[in-house]
């Protein structure tokens, strides 16, 4: 099959697709890590005790940080951002980089169409294991939706399946081979070129 030059006739640059991949897996993050500040915790409304003649150290409050169940310093707060942008030109010639260079290397398996008899995950093993990528991580790519190849893809430990019109930079990297249906290139063509 004839690929279409604008996404399979890129030349790679490193710099770009190491740029998008750092901005995916930025955007990706779940920020867990939470604790509250000496405003959060709850208590500490009034005085401990009076500012002197006590002989003891002056207090605000105790919530304080050095007391005990008070809030906590400079820690891990869930509104951080770690958001990052860039242009969609620019996100589009990375993929395509990427593209160019799984079908320079020979790592990019195109098949005349794809369809599972029983949609049962054995069957697609064994139809992958035919193929010159055996047990290689791999990334199965389908034209449409079609949830019993992703169902049995999924069930695969070497495998990931998506739709053409999701294609990411990332995913593409992760993976050693690329498998797609001729159908998928159609798709391909269709969403990242404009």
């Amino acid at each position: 099959m004839k690929l279409p030059e604008k996404i399979f006739g890129v030349e790679l640059n490193s710099d770009l697709v190491h740029r998008v991949m750092v901005l995916q897996q930025a955007n990706r993050r779940q920020i867990l890590a939470d604790t509250k500040g000496r405003g959060e915790v709850s208590g500490g409304g009034r005085k401990p005790w009076a500012q002197k003649h006590t002989g003891r150290a002056r207090h605000g409050s105790i919530r304080s940080p050095i007391w005990k169940g008070g809030g906590v310093t400079h820690g891990p707060s869930s509104e951080r951002n770690f958001v990052k942008k860039i242009n969609k030109k620019m996100r589009r010639k990375a993929l395509s980089m990427v593209l160019s260079a799984k079908a320079k290397g020979d790592l990019l398996v195109l098949l005349e169409d794809l369809k599972l008899e029983s949609g049962k995950t054995k069957e697609l093993a064994t139809l992958l294991r035919k193929l010159p990528c055996d047990n290689k991580r791999l990334l199965l790519v389908l034209p449409a939706m079609n949830q019993e190849l992703i169902h049995a893809g999924n069930n695969l430990a070497f495998a990931k399946t998506m739709q053409a019109r999701e294609l990411n930079v990332l995913d593409l990297v992760q993976a050693k081979y690329l498998v797609m249906p001729k159908d998928s290139v159609r798709v391909i063509e269709e969403t990242f070129v404009k």
